[in-house]
């Protein structure tokens, strides 16, 4: 058998972690979700033919061509030009699907407009490229006359940075038109960098360098999957392990037709998750699963919230972000402990939204949350309770949906259009002073009922922090009750509903279940269904890392392979 289906067995990752080695040993409290699920757990591996620890062998669902979003445009600017490289212009909107953006990217497109924009970054991009003070850091040869063309050196720059840009190796079309068109600029200007430059806006309008365009090998026997080229199975490797394009040891494997070795694959996807750049990956995979990109437009009411600012905003989406690198990498903790830990990190100007005196004048401080007070892991953080609110207050609705869409992978239905949301919205009743007891009245209609009572139980017991992420013990003078229960399990306040997450075998399933979307730039399939089954076992048994999450995707054969049409056969899981 081919590569990717050669063999189930997988190694685990060894433990990077410094604490938490207790927590590994916790494990789920049993439910109704749980029995559910008990059958298919008990037969898969007899349906699979493949243990507990090893891949089902399934073929992936159907390629993508996946546009860059903004932050990966951006890393590959400076990973091959340096960070000083200054991007200015309007990227086209991302959008969202399925609740990742790494699933919309597959959909979107560019718009012409969109185009003029790409094209007007790419010049600019290769202008402060071949500029004096950054040219010396990537131009690896010199031309024997500045004023004049020199194809040699052109072509060897162009061999250089063109995989490193377009993600494979070159081929004779991609080099022979860019190094004649670089002569003809150098010549007419007189300037062998004015080529140069040439050579560098082309690169970046390329199709192959705006989208993550996968393709498949056409020699596969009768009866295998069709796996990934070895470039597309490298793009897909590095941009779910460290949000951008393959490193030049990366392409030199996909260069060499390694990839499909199992054993070369195994290490390369070892050797990038022991880089420090598997940091910018877990901080990529938060970010777009916390929606953390609506920061971008959160405005609050200066009048309820004079303590905001874009700063307060950034420093509450950056906190969070390093507190989930710091548990999840640096201590390779329990993803599930996210929800219960009390370390974080502070600045000056988060100190007076969580009422703590911080040290530091500049930077970043490591705290230890206090064990009194009402916060306690990520639901505790400002950035998920000012992010999931109106401008003007608080709101349980919208935290209830956020825990349910995108940590437990539910699905709330919308709100009709009919409904009348101005009982909810007159916060300053003199009889219904709590969000609870608005919610109460307003949940009494048919239409909303079954909505609100997915979301308001949950979401009400983040009422103790306000619409910025304040701690409060009342509303309009009268006192909050922050207690509630998810799923049949009670709670009395905002940390007690994080241990009630903590323990809820659907938070792990979830994060499981956004990965693998994450990863390929879809739902799964229904055939791939037993592979996500398998994952969170594999998950659960490696501690609820995610290092060891990472590759149990990676080096599955579903992640190898795929089929060849889009957009057909495909369901939510």
């Amino acid at each position: 058998m081919r590569g990717a289906n050669r063999a189930c067995a997988e190694r685990s990752v060894p433990s990077r972690g410094r604490s938490g080695a207790d927590l590994r040993e916790a494990r789920s409290s049993p439910s109704l979700v749980v029995a559910a699920f008990g059958v298919f757990a008990i037969f898969a591996p007899l349906l699979t033919g493949c243990g507990a620890g090893d891949a089902p062998g399934v073929a992936g669902g159907p390629v993508a061509m996946r546009r860059l979003t903004e932050s990966q445009y951006r890393a590959a600017i400076a990973d091959v030009f340096g960070p000083e490289i200054e991007i200015a212009g309007r990227f086209e909107p991302d959008g969202r699907r399925d609740g990742l953006i790494a699933v919309s990217s597959a959909f979107v497109t560019v718009t012409p407009s969109g185009f003029e924009q790409y094209e007007g970054m790419a010049r600019e991009v290769a202008r402060q490229a071949v500029s004096e003070p950054l040219r010396d850091r990537w131009i690896s040869c010199q031309p024997s006359d500045p004023a004049a063309k020199d194809d040699g050196c052109s072509e060897a720059l162009l061999r250089r940075i063109g995989p490193r840009l377009l993600r494979r190796p070159l081929e004779a079309a991609d080099i022979a038109p860019r190094v004649a068109a670089a002569g003809r600029a150098a010549t007419e200007l007189s300037d062998f960098h004015a080529g140069v430059e040439l050579i560098v806006s082309s690169l970046l309008v390329a199709p192959d360098f705006l989208f993550r365009i996968e393709a498949l090998e056409d020699d596969a026997p009768p009866g295998e999957p069709l796996r990934l080229t070895g470039a597309s199975l490298a793009s897909r490797l590095s941009y779910l392990i460290w949000n951008a394009g393959p490193d030049d040891a990366l392409l030199a494997r996909v260069a060499a037709d390694e990839l499909s070795d199992p054993e070369a694959l195994a290490q390369e996807v070892d050797r990038m998750l022991a880089s420090p750049r598997f940091e910018a990956g877990v901080r990529a995979l938060f970010d777009d699963l916390f929606q953390f990109d609506a920061f971008d437009e959160l405005g609050k009411d200066p009048i309820r919230y004079p303590m905001y600012s874009a700063k307060v905003a950034a420093d509450a989406r950056e906190q969070t972000l390093r507190t989930v690198v710091d548990h999840l990498v640096e201590q390779d903790g329990d993803y599930r402990a996210l929800f219960t830990t009390r370390r974080t990190f502070m600045t000056r100007t988060l100190g007076p939204v969580y009422a703590l005196p911080v040290r530091t004048e500049t930077g970043w401080e490591a705290v230890e949350l206090p064990a009194s007070g009402p916060r306690a892991g990520l639901l505790g953080h400002a950035s998920f309770n000012m992010l999931n609110a109106h401008p003007g207050r608080s709101s349980p609705t919208l935290r209830g949906l956020f825990l349910r869409e995108s940590l437990l992978c539910q699905s709330v239905p919308p709100a009709p259009a009919d409904v009348d949301f101005g009982l909810f919205n007159a916060d300053d009743d003199p009889k219904l002073r709590t969000a609870r007891d608005r919610l109460e009245v307003h949940a009494t209609h048919a239409t909303c009922r079954n909505c609100h009572k997915l979301t308001d139980p949950i979401g009400l017991g983040l009422e103790q922090f306000d619409g910025l992420g304040r701690a409060r013990t009342a509303e309009n003078g009268a006192p909050i009750d922050p207690s509630g229960d998810l799923d049949g399990r009670v709670f009395e306040d905002a940390a007690s509903l994080g241990e009630a997450l903590a323990e809820s075998p659907l938070v792990p399933a979830c994060l499981v279940e956004n990965a693998y979307r994450y990863a390929v730039g879809r739902v799964a399939t229904l055939d791939e269904r037993p592979l996500l089954r398998h994952l969170e076992r594999r998950f659960e048994a490696e501690g609820h890392r995610i290092a060891p999450l990472m590759r149990a995707i990676a080096l599955s054969p579903a992640f190898q392979t795929a089929t060849p049409a889009s957009g057909e056969g495909q369901e939510r899981s």
